[in-house]
């Protein structure tokens, strides 16, 4: 068999997967803090002890889509006037407790809860350098670079922006949360910036997240019209060659 069909078969695959991934990314573009997720590659793996197989040799030198990872690049700061609205410039992410345990995230849309406590915009609380909740007591705020929110001229907490091990793969959780892998621990950052009352948008803008759809489009129906001409021409070999053997 030609081995152009698995060329085909795998690049349609690929495509058609990376496509539901900008998708997506171009659908949270309007979404705080949303980190793009972009494609990656492997080889096809098939049974190690087919590694002398023709056939297997012939379709692990083609790539298929090997998941996504995310784009950690800076999004544009948008200012918002609220003191409590928060921004990171640099690595690193808020810590909220969810119902569901620790979730990680950069949008910063926070305000003060009827218990004093920063919270996000669904109630839950931020997390501070200690990893508990931030109190905050009524009066002026002010939040440094650093993190550290003053009521008053006096400091109440610091406000955790946490960054982890390099390679470490986040799992999304809705638009703009993300998990950290079993036993990965969070550490604190040390060169992030946090700008108050200030938004992070998300880093894919409209423009490039519309032009990656198309392009992505355009691949998949230019893999499917490749494996269809593959398949047509397996069928004539199987109707009016094979029989002439």
């Amino acid at each position: 068999m030609d081995s152009g069909y698995y060329a085909a078969f795998a690049g349609l695959v690929a495509r058609t997967q990376a496509l539901d991934t900008a998708a997506s990314n171009l659908a949270n573009t309007q979404t705080a803090g949303y980190r793009a997720e972009r494609e990656f590659f492997r080889s096809v793996l098939l049974d190690p002890l087919a590694g002398n197989s023709q056939l297997g040799g012939t379709v692990n030198n083609f790539g298929v889509l090997g998941g996504d990872h995310l784009d950690l690049g800076q999004g544009v700061l948008t200012p918002t006037g609220n003191p409590l609205d928060l921004a990171i410039e640099g690595q690193g992410f808020f810590a909220v407790q969810s119902r569901g345990g620790l979730r990680y995230t950069r949008d910063g849309s926070f305000h003060r809860a009827r218990d004093g406590q920063l919270v996000t915009a669904a109630g839950e609380p931020v997390l501070s350098s200690q990893n508990r909740p931030i109190p905050v007591p009524p009066g002026e705020i002010s939040i440094g670079v650093d993190g550290a929110l003053s009521v008053g001229g006096g400091v109440v907490a610091t406000v955790g922006v946490f960054t982890f091990p390099a390679g470490t793969q986040l799992s999304p959780e809705g638009k703009n949360r993300y998990v950290a892998p079993p036993k990965v621990q969070a550490g604190l950052a040390t060169d992030a910036i946090v700008h108050q009352g200030s938004i992070e948008a998300a880093n894919e803008d409209v423009i490039q997240g519309s032009l990656d759809l198309v392009v992505m489009q355009r691949q998949a129906e230019t893999m499917q019209r490749a494996l269809t001409i593959f398949h047509t021409e397996f069928n004539k070999l199987a109707t009016e060659d094979l029989p002439r053997v």
